[in-house]
């Protein structure tokens, strides 16, 4: 595949609307996906992992936000991998993240993930090559494993283009509120722009399959991307053909007392 093919600002799924009047569609998404993570808890089967990856602006934050607001917070968590530590250096580089993936009637969501020890490592040569095609396999065989154990499995890549991470930077240089979010580095890995489509790029064609599907989404409508994620979770979860666990009782004979 070629990212370069896909266009960020495509907005083919809802084509006639805009930033103003996508809401009402956005919220039943919403609203249905609350319903299935209720589904999701109380029957206490399968197990849910969202993983998403992108390019430094890409809105991982922001949507993960959005999409998933009205979800119980008992039922959600969001997991994130930054540079290792002394620990998880010493041990094979998923460990970590084996303890972190979802148990029965959980929704995970992995913002950045084991991905991340192939893509930046990859592009920045901290390992050889030998390395990080190794790891792809490893993965691929870690996914199968989850999800022949039960983990239904969401791998989602935003899609945003080199100018709209321009846009993105610059306004976080702009304003003093987001001065926080602005790292240095960011700009050594946009100066590296066109190895990380490339890396991507092989990443999500070797490793999308039957078991664990890798979604693009165009990323740089924020309310476009927010739709789509919403659109292709609600999809997988309605799949599962989940419900609230059968009663062994009748509630007609049941009594409050004072």
């Amino acid at each position: 595949m070629k990212l370069s093919a896909i266009d960020s600002n495509e907005k083919a799924l809802i084509e006639e609307a805009s930033k103003d009047d996508h809401l009402p569609h956005f919220e039943i998404l919403q609203d249905q996906l609350q319903q299935l993570q209720k589904k999701l808890y109380a029957e206490d089967k399968h197990r849910l992992l969202i993983v998403m990856q992108a390019m430094d602006t890409g809105g991982k934050d922001g949507c993960i936000k959005h999409v998933f607001s009205r979800i119980d917070p008992q039922g959600i968590h969001v997991r994130s991998f930054k540079k290792p530590s002394e620990e998880e250096l010493a041990r094979d580089f998923l460990w970590r993240i084996h303890a972190r993936v979802p148990r029965n009637g959980e929704m995970v969501i992995f913002n950045r993930s084991h991905y991340e020890d192939v893509i930046a490592v990859r592009v920045k040569r901290i390992f050889p090559e030998a390395v990080w095609k190794r790891r792809m396999r490893h993965i691929i065989e870690f996914e199968r494993m989850l999800a022949e154990e039960g983990t239904t499995i969401i791998k989602i890549y935003l899609h945003i283009s080199k100018d709209e991470q321009r846009e993105r930077l610059q306004s976080r240089l702009d304003h003093p509120h987001k001065h926080w979010k602005f790292n240095p580095d960011d700009l050594k890995d946009r100066a590296r722009w066109d190895d990380f489509m490339e890396a991507y790029e092989d990443v999500l064609s070797r490793t999308s399959t039957e078991h664990a599907p890798w979604y693009v989404v165009p990323a740089n409508r924020k309310w476009y991307r927010n739709l789509c994620v919403a659109r292709i979770v609600l999809d997988t979860m309605m799949r599962l053909k989940m419900d609230f666990p059968p009663i062994d009782w009748d509630p007609k004979e049941m009594r409050i007392g004072d």
